[in-house]
């Protein structure tokens, strides 16, 4: 064989050899974790929460993340929280949410979660979570679609079961109650029937026997 086809089959054992570590290893590229929507109701406080996995453990020397919010697709995104290689998770202060935004994850196990305090109808938007964690060379992103309610609907069917469950159990119970009324009410009828005509053949009895004893 020559040493050219030695060199070549060198290689393609080699090739061979990391896309099978690369398969073992259960890990292809980042993925980012969010909820893609959120509903929060006006006034509270809400968790907005991002995680990511990575084939590398997170450096903090190359690492970046960013935290933006934008009113809708059409609109400039306005980055609000930043990760600083010094001060780790920082909060930009910006006029949509002054000091109301609060890091609140865990950046050992790749947490990235924040809340947002006193929720104003004016939150409501799309929320951005970005991270990049080198030598993953893909920058992940996460999109969470933000509505803000004035009020949570109410559980759906259990409290209408719950209603109409007790409107048929009293109406059952009502008609049970009045069906035994109406029978003790006859069986009492009946009873005092029954005495009546006794009562009028006793009193034909007496009679009977006073005529007796007078013709003799």
């Amino acid at each position: 064989m020559s040493s050219r086809a030695q060199e070549s089959r060198s290689v393609v054992q080699l090739v061979s050899a990391v896309l099978l570590l690369l398969s073992l290893s259960g890990c292809s590229s980042m993925d980012v974790l969010v909820a893609n929507k959120i509903n929060a109701l006006n006034g509270t406080t809400v968790k907005i929460t991002c995680t990511f996995t990575s084939c590398y453990k997170m450096d903090v020397t190359k690492f970046a993340m960013n935290w933006t919010y934008q009113e809708s697709l059409n609109d400039t995104e306005e980055m609000f929280m930043t990760f600083q290689r010094k001060k780790g998770m920082v909060s930009q202060r910006t006029d949509q949410f002054g000091d109301r935004v609060t890091f609140v994850g865990n950046l050992d196990k790749n947490d990235l979660s924040i809340t947002l305090s006193d929720v104003q109808l004016e939150d409501e938007g799309i929320y951005n979570c970005y991270v990049r964690n080198p030598p993953d060379r893909n920058q992940g992103h996460g999109v969470i679609n933000f509505n803000v309610v004035t009020e949570l609907p109410p559980p759906k069917d259990s409290t209408i079961a719950v209603a109409i469950g007790a409107s048929v159990g009293g109406a059952l119970a009502l008609l049970i109650l009045s069906m035994v009324i109406v029978k003790c009410l006859r069986r009492h009828r009946k009873q005092e029937l029954i005495s009546e005509e006794k009562m009028e053949e006793e009193g034909k009895l007496e009679a009977e026997c006073v005529a007796e004893e007078g013709t003799k």
